[in-house]
Order: C-alpha cells, then sequence, then structure tokens
C-alpha cells in the first residue's frame, strides 16, 4: 500500500512511519514541522519507499493514498496551548481536510485521537463507553474538544459517506525520540534526574497516569488499521497506573541520580487518574503491551542523555 502519515515528523509519526516501511509499504509522510522534527526522519532519506512533504493539513491536500494515518496535532500542553487555535484549527480543519482526502480517493483513514476525550474522568478506569468530563472553556479545550470534534467528524463521514475510518484513543506513550522540550513528565523527570537537577511533581504527587512504551503503541495502532470491520473507539495504553511520585522515583533510582523531589501547585483541569480499559483491544486485535514500564525508560533514558550531550556539545561548538 501507500500510506500517508500526518504528523510523520512527530515522536508517533516517526515510529509509525518506520514500521509501515519494514512491512512493506511505500510512506509518505506529511508534517508541517512546528512540532515534529525533520531528524527523526533523517534516517530514511535513501529510502526509496519513503517521501517527506512539508505542509499544514489544516490547508487542503491532493495526494493518491490507499491509506491515512491522521496523527498531525501538537500533543503537549506546552505546544498546544502555546497556540490555542491553531492547535484547535488542525484538529477540525485538519480532520475535514483528510476526511475530504479519503472520501475522494476512497481510503482507510485512521484518527489518532486521545485518552484527553474523556478530560478529568469520574469513571476509572476509563472504557470506551465513557463519555467524558471535558471542559469546554478551560486551557485544554482546544486539544481535548478539538479531538472530540474529530471524532465526531470521522463517525459522521463514515455514516454519511460509508467511510472506512479507525479510531485510536491514545493513553499516554513514552519512549525514544521524545523531545526534550514538550513539557511532558517522563521527559522532565529524566533531564532532570541527568542533570541531578530538583525534579518537579506537581500537586502532591498521588495523580495517576498509565505509560505504553512507543513500540507496543504502534503496534497497536497498525493492528487496528489492518483489521477488517473495526469502526468503534479502541482505547491503546498501558492498563498499569503508576502515581507521579514513584514515577520520579524510579527514574531517580534507574539515573543513580542526586536530584531531590519538589512539588509545585496542580495545573487547571489536569486528570487526576488516567487508565485505560482495553478489553476491546485484546478481544478485536489481539493487542496487549508488552514492554515492562522499566525496560522502557531505561531505552527513553538513554535517549534523553543522548539528546542532552548533542545539546551541550552543539553549546559548547558555538
Amino acid at each position: 500500500m501507500r500510506i500517508l502519515v500526518t504528523g510523520g515528523a512527530g515522536f508517533l509519526g516517526s515510529h509509525l512511519c518506520d514500521h509501515l516501511l519494514g512491512l512493506g509499504h511505500e510512506v509518505v509522510s506529511v508534517d508541517n514541522f512546528y512540532t515534529g522534527s525533520p531528524k527523526n526522519l533523517i534516517h530514511l532519506r535513501n529510502n526509496t519507499n519513503f517521501e517527506s512533504i512539508r505542509h499544514d493539513i489544516t490547508m487542503p491536500l491532493y495526494l493518491e493514498v490507499d491509506g491515512i494515518f491522521n496523527l498531525a496535532c501538537p500533543a503537549s500542553p506546552i505546544h498546544y496551548q502555546n497556540d490555542p487555535v491553531q492547535t484547535l484549527k488542525t484538529s477540525v480543519h485538519g480532520a475535514i481536510n483528510i476526511l475530504g482526502l479519503a472520501k475522494r480517493v476512497k481510503a482507510r483513514v485512521l484518527q489518532a485521537s486521545t485518552s484527553e476525550v474523556y478530560g478529568d474522568p469520574e469513571v476509572h478506569p476509563q472504557p470506551e463507553e465513557y463519555w467524558g468530563r471535558v471542559n469546554p472553556t478551560g486551557i485544554r479545550a482546544c486539544y481535548d474538544e478539538g479531538k472530540r470534534a474529530a471524532e465526531t467528524l470521522f463517525f459522521d463521514y463514515h455514516r454519511q459517506h460509508k467511510l472506512d475510518i479507525r479510531i485510536a484513543r491514545i493513553f499516554n506513550t513514552f519512549g525514544p525520540r521524545m523531545a526534550l522540550n514538550d513539557g511532558r513528565v517522563v521527559t522532565n523527570f529524566i533531564a532532570q534526574a541527568l542533570q541531578n537537577e530538583p525534579i518537579t511533581v506537581y500537586g502532591d504527587g498521588s495523580q495517576t497516569r498509565s505509560f505504553c512504551f512507543v513500540t507496543d503503541l504502534i503496534e497497536g495502532l497498525s493492528s487496528l488499521f489492518f483489521t477488517e470491520g473495526v469502526h468503534q473507539p479502541i482505547n491503546l495504553g498501558n492498563p498499569r497506573p503508576i502515581t507521579m511520585l514513584k514515577l520520579a522515583s524510579e527514574i531517580i533510582e534507574l539515573t543513580n541520580s542526586k536530584s531531590e523531589i519538589i512539588f509545585q501547585p496542580l495545573p487547571p483541569d489536569d486528570p487526576r487518574d488516567r487508565e485505560p480499559v482495553i478489553t476491546k483491544a485484546k478481544e478485536l486485535l489481539g493487542w496487549v503491551p508488552k514492554v515492562s514500564r522499566t525496560v522502557g525508560l531505561e531505552l527513553t533514558i538513554n535517549d534523553v542523555r543522548n539528546q542532552i550531550e548533542a545539546a551541550n556539545f552543539s553549546g559548547s561548538a558555538r
């Protein structure tokens, strides 16, 4: 197949490009490089089955493809809150453009949705049937409501135009190629620990997240896309939660860091608990995450260490 990956230069997108190429497909990456980086794709520059296009999906896109993974959107609060209007446009206008393309070329299309559609949930853990508890006017709404609106568009195109859609609700994911400046908790903690700086925990540290290693998540996206007839939303994530305080302690231990833990006020609308119910993924896709958190953290620590060393070398060279 010839497959389009929007957001292909991002953390998840670049790993997905690798995976699809490994399966023997042709891959076209489209990215405006707002949060994605060309460095994530540099190892593919000589691959004749790969093409990279700089483009913003809020503008119409005309390509001939057999399948589409729509991953384009800033995913970390520090980035999506920096330009909330553009974030919302990417989710809504971008979805309209991608769905229009899929309709024209009769392509299967997967939407990378998010656990953020559940907001600050009253139900724990979160099954796909839960409709969520989202603040529509809060500082996270540009992302949360944008992704919810995109799901609406996907289902309306499916019902009205018989489009072959997939919806993946992605929970917290980590691994190599995460950007150091994106404000996500895993890279924040690791970078602080490696430099023996105080590790910043928001709130009292008792809030939970469920972290899935990137290779597991990509396998889940691939399984969902290539499984016939699965049009309902599917949670993809690791159903083993951990408190932020315990995560900080684990990273300190794995890095042999001298960092101390400090506490800061919890950001507005920050979800208290986040844990997926993955029964549907197990039953419909035969998918479960396999990489342990410790193994995943060790691989991510090595990657962050290399990024810090490269940044320090670049700084000293100047």
